[in-house]
């Protein structure tokens, strides 16, 4: 289970760092990467398909980040089945021996007078 939870982590990673890439790569008002390869005019050959590449690209990773992280939650979320502990049985105490001799756990018998 380990390993499966690991591989999904490095899956996740790698998307992660693909999307921001990719995000870093676009520029809000419509240049970025396009802007670089073929001027400021979208309306060449090529440009507006490297905006459309990077839309989808964006979405896609965004999608496959989500879908890995719920996989992720089904497969290591679901709880180990163990057998229930069986509980010990308790510990039988015996009653100390009259001529038994003092220890800790058994006291010398005093010779007190009984009231």
């Amino acid at each position: 289970m380990d390993t499966i939870f690991t591989l999904l982590m490095v899956l996740i990673m790698i998307a992660c760092v693909l999307l921001v890439i990719v995000v870093m790569a676009q520029n809000p008002k419509g240049g970025g990467l396009s802007s670089t390869f073929g001027g400021a005019s979208s309306a060449q050959f090529g440009v507006q398909r490297t905006n459309d590449f990077m839309e989808k690209s964006t979405w896609t990773l965004g999608t496959v980040i989500i879908v890995l992280i719920l996989i992720s939650v089904v497969v290591t979320g679901k709880p180990k089945k163990t057998a229930a502990p069986i509980p010990a049985a308790p510990a039988k105490t015996e009653a100390p021996a009259k001529n038994a001799p003092a220890s800790e756990n058994n006291p010398a018998p005093t010779n007190a007078p009984a009231k």
